[in-house]
C-alpha cells in the first residue's frame, strides 16, 4: 500500500467517524430543514469532463473580486474517490471552480470555469502542497486544504486561509483526529495563481489550538474570523477580528472576550460556543443576518444557528441535514447569496462513504437547500 493511501485511509476514518455515532443518538424521520438539490461533483458530470475535478470534497463557496462565486474544494481526484484506481491519480489540493449562477435558480448551482484554466482542461491546484513530502518551508506535509476564501474588490485580491496537514491520523483520549501544524494565508492578485506566506498560526504538540480551522467574513473595514481546532474535535470556537488592510500583521488581530463582568474586543479569547466541531462556515446575509453552519460531529448533523451580529448571542442548533438523508457527510459551508426567507439557505455538503475493509463507496459534493 502507497503511503498516499495510508494516508487517505485515515482521512476516511476519521471522514466516516460522526455519521458511524448518529444512528444511537438520532432516530430514522428525525425532522430535518433542508433537502438534497443536485449532486455537484464525480466522474459523470462535467466538473470531470472539463476539468478532470471527479472525486473532491468541500467546496467552499465565497464572493469573488468580480462579484461571482469561487467554491474552494479539497484533496481533488481524476477517480471517484481518492485510493482509485488506477493509481496514481491526479491528487491536488485546493482546487477551484467558479459560477455566476444563483444557487437558488432551478438548475442550482452550475459551474462555469475554474481557476487557473482559460475554458476548459485540467484544473490544476492554486498553491504549493507537498504531497506527503517536504513542503515549501521544509517540513513534513501531507496536503493542503482550504477553510475559507475572502475577496477585496479594493485592491482586486483574494486571500485563502488553509491547513496545512501533519497527520490524518493523530491518537488523543478522544480517539483518533486529524492534525494540522499550522494554519496560513496565501493570497493571488490575478485570481488564479496563490501565493502562501510565511505567516503560520501553528498547532500545539497536542492538537488542542483553537485557531485552525477558520472561517472569515468582512463586515466594513473589519474582518471577523472564526476559528476551531483541527480534527472535529470537542473542543471551543473563538472571535477574532482584523482590518481587512491588517490581515496579514498578526498583531493586529483582536479577541473577543471576557473578563469576568462584560464582553469586550481586544481582550484574550473566550469561548464564543463550546462542542465537536467540523469545519465552521459563517456568512453576512444581505439583511444582516448572521448564519452559521457546522458539522455537529456528536450527532452527526449539518446544524446551523443565527446571530444579529459576530459578537451578539448566537441561536441554538438547527438540524439541516441528518445522516439518515446523507450517510458520511461533512462540511455544510453556507452560499454567500443566501437569504432568510423560506428555503432560501444553500449548503454545500461532502459525502464519503466506505466499506468495513476502507474502499470508498462515494466522494463528491452535493447542494441542499433549507431555511434558517
Amino acid at each position: 500500500m502507497t503511503l498516499a493511501r495510508r494516508s487517505f485511509l485515515g482521512k476516511i476514518a476519521i471522514a466516516g467517524a460522526a455519521g458511524a455515532v448518529a444512528p444511537f443518538l438520532l432516530r430514522p424521520g428525525t425532522a430535518q430543514a433542508a433537502t438534497w438539490k443536485k449532486r455537484l461533483t464525480g466522474t459523470d458530470l462535467d466538473t470531470n469532463s472539463r476539468w478532470q475535478v471527479a472525486g473532491t470534497d468541500l467546496g467552499i463557496p465565497y464572493v469573488l473580486e468580480n462579484g461571482s462565486i469561487g467554491y474552494l474544494f479539497g484533496d481533488t481526484f481524476n477517480t471517484p474517490w481518492p485510493e482509485g484506481p488506477p493509481l496514481p491519480n491526479d491528487w491536488r489540493s485546493p482546487v477551484m471552480l467558479r459560477s455566476n449562477i444563483h444557487p437558488g435558480a432551478p438548475g442550482g448551482v452550475v459551474f462555469d470555469s475554474a481557476a487557473r484554466v482559460a475554458g476548459n482542461g485540467r484544473a490544476p491546484e492554486l498553491m504549493h502542497n507537498g504531497h506527503n513530502g517536504i513542503g515549501i518551508d521544509g517540513l513534513w506535509e501531507v496536503t493542503v486544504i482550504p477553510n475559507d476564501g475572502i475577496s477585496f474588490p479594493e485592491t482586486g485580491r483574494q486571500l485563502i486561509s488553509y491547513m496545512s496537514i501533519e497527520n490524518w491520523n493523530s491518537a488523543g483520549p478522544a480517539g483518533p483526529h486529524w492534525k494540522s501544524r499550522y494554519a496560513g494565508l496565501a493570497f493571488s492578485d490575478n485570481g488564479n495563481d496563490f501565493i502562501r506566506t510565511s505567516l503560520k498560526w501553528w498547532n500545539t504538540g497536542d492538537n488542542t489550538d483553537p485557531f485552525q480551522m477558520w472561517t472569515m467574513q468582512r463586515h466594513g473595514d473589519w474582518v471577523y474570523v472564526f476559528s476551531v481546532r483541527s480534527g472535529r474535535q470537542d473542543g471551543p470556537m473563538m472571535l477574532r477580528r482584523v482590518r481587512w488592510d491588517r490581515l496579514f500583521y498578526p498583531e493586529s488581530y483582536e479577541g473577543w472576550g471576557w473578563n469576568g463582568s462584560n464582553w469586550g474586543w481586544g481582550r484574550p479569547c473566550t469561548p464564543i460556543l463550546t462542542g465537536r466541531f467540523g469545519e465552521p462556515s459563517v456568512r453576512r446575509l444581505s439583511d444582516g443576518t448572521w448564519a452559521m453552519a457546522y458539522l455537529n460531529c456528536a450527532t452527526g448533523c449539518i446544524v446551523t444557528r443565527t446571530a444579529a451580529g459576530p459578537d451578539q448571542v448566537w441561536t441554538g442548533e438547527k438540524i439541516q441535514v441528518t445522516p439518515w438523508q446523507e450517510p458520511g457527510l461533512y462540511g455544510g459551508f453556507i452560499h454567500p447569496w443566501s437569504t432568510t426567507g423560506a428555503n432560501n439557505l444553500h449548503l454545500m455538503v461532502s459525502k464519503w462513504t466506505k466499506t468495513l475493509d476502507n474502499r470508498s463507496t462515494a466522494y463528491h459534493m452535493s447542494q441542499f437547500v433549507g431555511s434558517l
